[in-house]
């Protein structure tokens, strides 16, 4: 049998949420007697009213973007970063408006509902004390929404928006110059045959190689670690993992510093130390070749991250039932048997997600990458468009932004690292618990 839907009954008056919509408040003022909520909406129109100049500014500059006025004095012309960013603040605060206005007249609407049902209109003490109840969480979490909007939300549309504009250095960065609007041009730029087409393409291979490598190499040692101190042939196993645990107590920037002054190819001490003994005649370009400095990035990388998954999959594995080794001895499997069949299925039940996350996190592995090498090596092709060698799309953006101040093409590589970040991200906080059951 089919389920008859609950049709909500028309109204009989209509007359107060006319008067709301026509302006807030006027319905709860005028017709449902409700002073302080109709006075609190009339009040927020009246204000969006008073500074409505402001808010056409505003958004005319955000469509502009300032008009170029050479004639003026640098100080004095139009600034067409803050335009954007004044534009951005107007439009949220008229999406907040938007919402205020609809939330008035369903309000509106809901009250004269209960009216024609019930014939009574609330009391503003009942008002008073309801508002308590259904709406502290509201009241409560609207500063935080603020900051959210306002220190989240806002950078974020800003940086999107700059990679359809052509702010970037030496013609288009205000005061001097205007900033305009410029569409997909930027997109096409990188997807085209150009300079930057090619500097992304072997940017945006090495990041997918070196967060493949590098989450691997640090996976695979840590795994293998652990099985080695696990093994009870091993003495004094704890004084091992303290002393592999080092590298990842020590601040990485340090470590990656000082690994830069190893591998220095001129009067590093590790070439130096090679020379002496005999093993080569001339210095190794580690840091300087594009092949060996890709290899070096990788290398301590591993000597940085191996002790995390290290320690992750030590207890892992020594939370799985002895039972299971024991009954498999009695059918016959040997420790390779077992490691295959029970050790590594359970480890990477356990471990797979995190593994995922540590993929997504060395994508925008910055750190690793710009201390110890730099970027570099560059060519000439590479120093025109700023993409070292070992360079990956997050610190590509990072030299954009300070070196080169292409601002535009930053903003076109963040949103397309975002693309490609946002999946695993998702994908991570969908098999999480709180997620799942909608609840910590």
């Amino acid at each position: 049998m089919a389920k008859t839907k609950y049709r909500v009954p028309p109204l009989k008056n209509k007359a107060p949420v006319w008067a709301s919509t026509v302006f807030m408040g006027m319905g709860q003022l005028l017709f449902q007697k409700q002073y302080v909520k109709g006075a609190f909406y009339a009040l927020i129109e009246l204000l969006v009213l008073i500074n409505s100049k402001y808010f056409i500014k505003g958004i005319v500059g955000l469509v502009t973007l300032g008009e170029p006025r050479p004639d003026l004095p640098i100080r004095q012309r139009p600034n067409s970063i803050f335009m954007m960013v004044e534009g951005i603040i107007f439009l949220i605060l008229l999406a907040i408006f938007i919402i205020l206005y609809i939330t008035n007249i369903r309000d509106a609407a809901k009250l004269q509902r209960d009216y024609e049902r019930t014939g009574v209109y609330p009391s503003t003490r009942a008002f008073m004390s309801s508002l308590a109840d259904t709406s502290f969480a509201v009241i409560g979490l609207s500063p935080a929404m603020l900051m959210i909007l306002f220190f989240v939300v806002l950078p974020l549309i800003f940086s999107a928006m700059l990679a359809f504009t052509n702010y970037s250095s030496p013609h288009h960065i205000p005061p001097a110059n205007t900033v305009d609007w410029v569409g997909m041009d930027n997109f096409k730029t990188l997807a085209g045959r150009s300079l930057w087409a090619g500097a992304f393409g072997r940017t945006a291979l090495w990041t997918l190689t070196w967060a493949t490598l590098s989450t691997t190499t640090c996976y695979v040692g840590g795994l293998l670690i652990a099985l080695a101190l696990i093994n009870k042939n091993i003495k004094f196993p704890n004084v091992f993992r303290i002393i592999f645990i080092l590298p990842y107590a020590v601040p990485a920037m340090l470590s990656l510093m000082v690994w830069r002054n190893l591998l220095n190819g001129q009067f590093g001490p590790i070439n130096r130390m090679l020379i002496e003994w005999g093993w080569i005649s001339q210095p190794i370009h580690w840091l300087s070749d594009f092949t060996l400095a890709r290899i070096s990035v990788i290398v301590v990388n591993l000597w940085l991250g191996f002790p995390y998954f290290m320690m992750l999959i030590t207890g892992v594995m020594t939370s799985v039932p002895a039972d299971l080794y024991e009954a498999s001895e009695i059918d016959g499997a040997n420790k390779r048997v077992q490691f295959f069949k029970i050790t590594l299925p359970m480890v990477l039940y356990q471990t797979v997600p995190l593994f995922i996350m540590s993929f997504s996190f060395n994508l925008n592995n910055f750190g690793a990458v710009y201390f110890l090498t730099g970027g570099g090596p560059t060519d000439l092709a590479t120093t025109q468009s700023g993409a070292g060698a070992t360079d990956i799309l997050m610190s590509w953006m990072y030299k954009l932004t300070l070196d080169l101040r292409q601002y535009n093409m930053a903003a076109v590589l963040s949103i397309l690292v975002f693309l490609v970040i946002a999946p695993f991200s998702i994908y991570n906080f969908s098999r999480t618990k709180a997620f799942k059951e909608g609840e910590l």
